[in-house]
């Protein structure tokens, strides 16, 4: 299955889980999860919140910031991932000059692997 962010509407939410500033995404639902494309602005966040349900993968196509997750501070730049496991809380931080722009797939579920 072929998902072109180019055709996808962008839509801007303000102060997104309680954070700071704006984060704009395109993002696609599908039976298994969401995977999106965002921009966080200079100085904006999203809020903390917790994952109840699922994971949560960000991966960073540019600029930087810093994620929070359980009390522990990441520092995000492109080519890194913040991962945010099933029951954990996390926020993200834009801490530079120009877009934090991220690749976030949330699956509906989890597979882990017993030996």
């Amino acid at each position: 299955m072929l998902i072109n962010f180019d055709e996808i509407e962008e839509i801007t939410i303000p102060h997104l889980n309680h954070g700071t500033g704006e984060v704009s995404a395109k993002m696609s639902v599908q039976k298994n999860g969401k995977m999106m494309v965002s921009r966080i602005s200079p100085g904006s966040s999203i809020g903390m919140h917790n994952h109840e349900t699922s994971d949560d993968i960000n991966y960073v196509v540019s600029g930087t910031g810093k994620a929070i997750c359980d009390g522990k501070v990441e520092v995000l730049a492109a080519g890194v991932c913040h991962y945010c496991p099933k029951g954990s809380s996390h926020s993200i931080v834009n801490t530079g000059t120009e877009d934090l722009v991220l690749f976030t797939a949330v699956p509906e579920f989890s597979l882990y692997i017993h030996g």
